[in-house]
């Protein structure tokens, strides 16, 4: 069965997604806080990520590690209202981006983004490493 990541369209797919959910989320007053300023490899980072993820290259892990997501969401404080409107952003992005409109991959993108927002939300309000979710690796995602 073909992955997400192919299903998708690849990296260039994915990296038009990450472009257009990172201007709205900078633009959007809800998600102001987590996202306050343009940093210039955010969209190359999340558009690792979300390959890896998807079942494409293995990037991310190589080239930054796990350990640096969780330390970009310590301290953030994600409120619920920023976690779910996180997650709209995103899935309103799809559109916008060109992505499949199946409904089965819509729907594996919609858990995988809830659950990624989960777990940064959890490890963005943890004060000690017991308080951080679990989790040590990029997810592998499938339909």
């Amino acid at each position: 069965m073909e992955s997400l990541y192919e299903f998708a369209g690849g990296e260039e797919a994915l990296h038009r997604l990450e472009e257009i959910f990172y201007d709205r989320a900078l633009a959007d007053p809800v998600l102001r806080e987590v996202f306050p300023v343009r940093r210039p490899d955010h969209v190359d980072h999340l558009t690792w990520f979300t390959a890896e993820s998807f079942g494409g290259p293995g990037r991310f892990t190589r080239e930054l590690g796990f350990a640096y997501i969780i330390d970009a969401h310590r301290g953030l404080k994600i409120t619920d209202a920023q976690r779910q409107r996180f997650v709209e952003v995103y899935l309103e992005s799809l559109d916008a981006a060109g992505m499949p409109a199946d409904e089965k991959f819509r729907e594996a993108v919609r858990q995988h983004v809830e659950f990624g927002a989960q777990v940064a939300q959890q490890n963005s309000l943890a004060e000690t490493d017991e308080q951080l979710h679990p989790l040590r690796e990029v997810p592998h995602w499938t339909w």
